[in-house]
């Protein structure tokens, strides 16, 4: 990383100094730059960059709530409805919130380049909530988003939301909920249509996954791979160690990294028909690499649409860094994406 900006370089340091040798973390140094305060803060008022944020309660039980983020630069005279990005942070299912500083600075790039709504969930953390309480928690964002009469406070998204056009992303283990909450989300839509003629009439869902977004997600399995074992020590985000650390207290206790939560790939892997198309991002440089290559070819044969993007000089956790050339380009390359697949896109009128 010696190539880096010195900003980028600090950054990574100072996570580094928040881990221990055996990958544990020192998570109350992590959470004092996760305070509301500063740069983090919701702003009802638009920002520099003329966006507007606040944030909405989804479920007061379980804590599930959501920062929702609208551009302000909205055409008057009769504006074509807003996509819907659904946004799930990464940090190991350990780390990190919505209102953590450096997704908070994401999502508000997402909102203005592509000129979208974006719901960024705060979504229950491990060890405290092990699987399945994160996708669950996906689940319910969806559920509200699909359900409530009014989801989004009308003062902060005045023009009119397209639910048809709604797009699940997140990075590294919240590209692993991408899947896993955009396959039970499927499911649930197909086993709707698919109801006999003699239970009683479900109501339509106006809310319909348009694509998954998937930013280095947090695969992985029992076995190391070959990119495991050569960029283990290439940047100070991630590490094997870290990895492991972070499956021990995600999944059941005693389970192993072969569970389905993180091995998601091969014939075992279930997928609904109605499961969206995916886009997967990786990095030449990213230890995960190998999962995600078996990733894409495990939805390729079972005849998902799916489109890679690799970039030669990423490693894992690039896309936090605006000071960085490829993370601006993954924005321009989500939107592309975006652009492809939302409702009444030529591509999705082809299927």
């Amino acid at each position: 990383m010696s190539s880096l900006p010195w900003t980028v370089r600090i950054q990574a340091a100072a996570f580094q100094v928040a881990q221990r040798q055996d990958g544990s973390i020192r998570r109350p140094i992590l959470f004092l730059s996760d305070l509301k305060t500063g740069a983090s803060r919701a702003t009802p008022s638009p920002d520099v960059s003329e966006v507007r944020s606040t944030d909405i309660t989804i479920d007061v039980s379980r804590g599930l709530w959501a920062r929702v983020f609208c551009p302000t630069a909205i055409a008057d005279d009769a504006p074509a409805p807003l996509p819907v990005f659904v946004y799930f942070h990464g940090g190991g299912f350990m780390l990190f919130s919505a209102s953590f500083g450096p997704y908070d600075t994401f999502c508000r790039r997402l909102c203005r380049k592509l000129r979208a709504v974006v719901v960024s969930v705060n979504y229950r953390l491990a060890p405290e909530h092990r699987f399945p309480a994160a996708y669950d928690d996906g689940v319910a964002t969806l559920r509200y988003l699909d359900e409530t009469p009014t989801p989004l406070p009308a003062d902060l998204v005045p023009a009119p939301v397209d639910f048809g056009s709604c797009f699940l992303i997140g990075d590294s283990s919240g590209g692993n909920m991408v899947h896993h909450v955009a396959q039970r989300w499927a499911s649930m839509s197909s086993a709707t249509s698919s109801q006999s003629q003699s239970q009683p009439p479900l109501r339509m869902r106006r809310l319909r996954l348009a694509g998954a977004v998937l930013i280095q997600p947090f695969f992985g399995g029992e076995e190391r791979t070959e990119a495991e074992v050569r960029h283990d020590k290439a940047c100070r985000i991630l590490s094997v160690a870290r990895a492991d650390l972070y499956w021990r207290e995600f999944l059941p206790e005693g389970a192993s990294r072969d569970h389905p939560a993180a091995r998601v790939c091969g014939e075992g892997v279930e997928l609904a028909d109605t499961f969206p198309p995916a886009m997967v991002v990786t990095g030449r440089i990213d230890l995960l690499k190998d999962w995600h290559a078996r990733y894409v070819e495990t939805l390729r044969g079972k005849g998902k649409r799916v489109r890679v993007v690799e970039y030669p000089d990423a490693f894992h956790g690039f896309y936090a860094f605006p000071e960085l050339a490829d993370s601006s380009k993954l924005v321009e390359d989500i939107k592309l994406f975006v652009d492809d697949h939302r409702s009444g896109s030529r591509l999705d009128a082809c299927g």
